[in-house]
């Protein structure tokens, strides 16, 4: 089905370092980009996977590029796109890090009863990328107004596919229930199923 086409998948969350101990995250477990990976790989593509922190193993013959914060995802993909025909973005990407990480470990008892962070917004990475001929499926996970965020999306990101499902239910489950939101209109709900099950319907 895919042999010969290269396919990047990004997977996982990113970590945001608030100094050498401590960072922002998300409960992410990977395991969704890492059966689109191997689905990908069962229909005959090589794959790139850039992957957040993760305790997966890798999927068998995947090459894989690990990461641990946006900028570096951002990086990674930017290079691995590069010929590649498509790019499955199911990676829990932070939207915000820290504006400064401290060089030392934060101490309570030097800050007391509060802690104020900045933040700044980390790149949006498939809207930024601008490969020609390049298939971009997105992923939307949100905690209400499903159809809606992922057709915004859609048109915002100039994507070709947003696979949305409800955050809450999916991050860190092994289940899936995603709905599929299409560039003519079309809204597709799948049932609840294993992430491992889900992975080929969107690699077909």
């Amino acid at each position: 089905l895919l042999h010969g086409k290269r396919i990047v998948v990004t997977a996982g969350g990113t970590r945001e370092a608030l100094d050498p101990v401590r960072y922002l995250g998300n409960r992410s477990s990977g395991i969704m980009g890492y059966a689109v990976a191997q689905a990908a790989i069962d229909a005959g593509a090589d794959v790139i996977l850039i992957s957040g922190p993760t305790s997966l193993p890798s999927p068998y013959g995947a090459a894989r590029v690990d990461v641990q914060t946006a900028v570096q995802m951002k990086d990674a993909v930017s290079e691995a796109v590069k010929g590649a025909q498509a790019i499955v973005m199911s990676a829990a990407v932070a939207d915000y890090r820290p504006k400064d990480v401290r060089s030392e470990k934060i101490k309570k008892s030097e800050l007391g009863a509060t802690l104020s962070l900045d933040l700044v917004t980390n790149p949006d990475i498939i809207a930024g990328i601008g490969e020609p001929g390049l298939l971009k499926i997105g992923f939307a996970a949100e905690t209400s107004n499903l159809v809606v965020h992922a057709q915004r999306k859609l048109k915002e990101k100039g994507l070709d596919l947003v696979v949305a499902n409800d955050a809450e239910q999916a991050i860190g489950s092994k289940d899936n229930r995603v709905t599929l939101v299409w560039p003519d209109g079309r809204v597709e709900e799948m049932p609840l199923l294993p992430k491992e099950d889900v992975a080929p319907m969107l690699i077909e």
